[in-house]
């Protein structure tokens, strides 16, 4: 059973991390055919570190999801964090480029 419930946490995780990446690849690409979109490209680039390492974080949960009990305990907590990590960094990127509705 605590397999089971690494391994959804390390894909949930992965998912966000994933979700993240792409927010920002998308808008490094908005911004690069956009006169006057430096500034926001400078701000991708400073955030791809951060959507690295919640991504590694994330394969590293689910790699540790295939072991034993202490494994999965360690796989849980990693992917919650990285996942948390992620989300926290894709709303923060959001609400910064949010335009008006």
């Amino acid at each position: 059973m605590l397999d089971l419930i690494a391994t959804i946490v390390a894909i949930v995780s992965i998912i966000a991390a994933l979700a993240n990446a792409g927010y920002l690849a998308l808008l490094n690409s908005a911004a690069s055919k956009r006169a006057g979109g430096a500034p926001i490209a400078a701000y991708v680039r400073s955030r791809w570190p951060i959507a690295g390492a919640t991504l590694a974080g994330s394969l590293l949960a689910l790699l540790l999801s295939t072991g034993s009990a202490f494994p999965d305990v360690l796989a849980i907590l990693l992917g919650a964090a990285s996942g948390g990590g992620a989300y926290k960094a894709l709303e923060s990127t959001r609400q910064r480029y949010r335009s008006g509705g």
